[in-house]
């Protein structure tokens, strides 16, 4: 007879759950950026960026 012993890794299978947690904590963070809607985040379009430029130098 022989004697065969199976050696199984979790180690894999720890490391396979650890990436697996990341991905799903990263698609979480993004969602919740996407879908939250208006964050106060203002864009000046060019004009008005432009304007405020040359108020500032011209001292006004």
């Amino acid at each position: 007879m022989s004697d065969q012993t199976q050696q199984t890794s979790s180690s894999s299978n720890t490391g396979l759950a650890f990436i697996v947690g990341m991905l799903v904590v990263v698609v979480g963070v993004l969602a919740y950026f996407m879908l939250a809607g208006d964050a106060g985040i203002s864009v000046e379009g060019p004009d008005t960026a432009i304007e405020g430029a040359a108020e500032a130098i011209a001292g006004d």
